[in-house]
This record gives C-alpha cells, sequence and structure tokens, in this order.
C-alpha cells in the first residue's frame, strides 16, 4: 500500500478534508485503489505511468475537489471513466453517505473490468455501465468527465442528463476558453470557471443547463432602385 500522505505537497483550504469527506479510512480505501491501478496500468495503460508518481495531487486531489465544489451532490455520473478518475475517488469519499450512487460509464470492455473489480473490493457505492454516455437514460444530480473529450463533444455526451435535471461539472485544462468558443457554435449554456485546487493552470467549468444553439438562417436581402 502507498505510503505517500496523501496531502503532503497540497495546500489545502483548511476544511477541504472534512468538506470531501477524506477520513483516514476513506483515505486507505484510496491507497488500496492506488496499488490496484499500478499493478493494472502496466497491462492496460489507463494512465500516463509517470503520473501516478505523483498520484495524491494529481490525480487525487483533482478527482476529491468536484466534491468541493458541489458538496450537496450525492448521485453522480462520470463519463469516459477509464481508470476511475475522477469516479471511483468520488465513491471512495462517498461511501457511507445516504442514497449515494457514482455512474462510471465507459465503452471499453477491458477497462470495465478493472472498473468493477475496484467497486467489488473496495465495496463502494458505484454502478458501471459498460456503454455510450449518449445511450443511458439516468437521473444525476452532477455529471462529470476529466480527460474525456473537447467541451462541444463532450456536452453532446452529456445532454440526456442535462434534460434530466443535471448540472455539469467538468475538469479542464489551460485550453478552456478556446473549448467554450468551439463549443459554443452548437450549445448555448452559461459557464462559470472555477480555478483548479490540484493545478493553477487547471480550471473546472460549472454549467447549469444547455441548450442546441439555433442554427443561423441567411437570407438574400432585396434590393430596389429608384
Amino acid at each position: 500500500m502507498s505510503a505517500v500522505a496523501p496531502l503532503e505537497r497540497f495546500v489545502a483550504p483548511p476544511e477541504f478534508a472534512d468538506v470531501v469527506g477524506a477520513t483516514p479510512g476513506r483515505l486507505a480505501d484510496v491507497a488500496r485503489y492506488h496499488d490496484m491501478l499500478l499493478t493494472a496500468n502496466a497491462s492496460l495503460k489507463l494512465v500516463g505511468a509517470s503520473t501516478l508518481d505523483d498520484f495524491w495531487s494529481r490525480h487525487f486531489v483533482d478527482s476529491a475537489q468536484l466534491l468541493w465544489f458541489e458538496r450537496e451532490a450525492t448521485v453522480w455520473a462520470d463519463l469516459g471513466s477509464g481508470a476511475g478518475l475522477p469516479g471511483i475517488i468520488l465513491a471512495i469519499l462517498l461511501k457511507g453517505r445516504p442514497d449515494a450512487r457514482v455512474h462510471l460509464v465507459e465503452s471499453m470492455l477491458k477497462r470495465c473490468r478493472f472498473l468493477s473489480e475496484v467497486v467489488v473490493r473496495l465495496d463502494l457505492p458505484a454502478t458501471v455501465h459498460n456503454a455510450r454516455a449518449e445511450s443511458l437514460k439516468l437521473s444525476v444530480d452532477v455529471v462529470t468527465a476529466r480527460a474525456c473529450a473537447p467541451l462541444e463533444r463532450l456536452l453532446g455526451f452529456s445532454q440526456s442528463f442535462f434534460d434530466r435535471g443535471a448540472r455539469g461539472l467538468f475538469l479542464k485544462g489551460a485550453d478552456v476558453q478556446s473549448e467554450i468558443v468551439a463549443a459554443r457554435k452548437r450549445w448555448r449554456f452559461e459557464p462559470n470557471l472555477r480555478d483548479s485546487l490540484s493545478d493553477p493552470r487547471g480550471r473546472l467549468v460549472a454549467i447549469p443547463r444547455i441548450a442546441a444553439a439555433k442554427p443561423v438562417v441567411m437570407t438574400k436581402r432585396r434590393t430596389t432602385c429608384g
């Protein structure tokens, strides 16, 4: 089991651990997940191997901060869950909370097998869906994703969740503004950008609702000569 202190190199807000539910028992589960990820990554290539050297800040805090910004949410959908980031971390931190459920949505079967093994071994309040996100009809509080797709495509994957009342909270990088500009060609939405707690270059994009952008109809202008 990893001996790295989980918040060793992270300057956390004073109440961060309490708000996100980072109890000693849950952190022990995170460490067990880290060890499972290290083992599986050698063959499945779930995440960049070098990123696991800085697992606690790059992966744990990056995922856990979603609960810092959405403190009342208990039902989540993690699209393109892959290695289980952020979904597995959310499920661990929500373990024991009434009605908690994290839906891990992943289209690749071999990744779903890994996710299912983690869910069973850690007894997590999570469900693995081997499916494409847009095919699911689930009601959740928040839909999220990390390193899944550009925002324009991500909103398309998320549309059915938004239609059922979900809010969006997506982990993005330094190029988020260009992604927003591109997404607005297809979608109408009002994003609220929040600074990442794990990376000064990162942003979280909070989106309360979306709608398809109205197509621009070009009409010919009639001219008259006097």
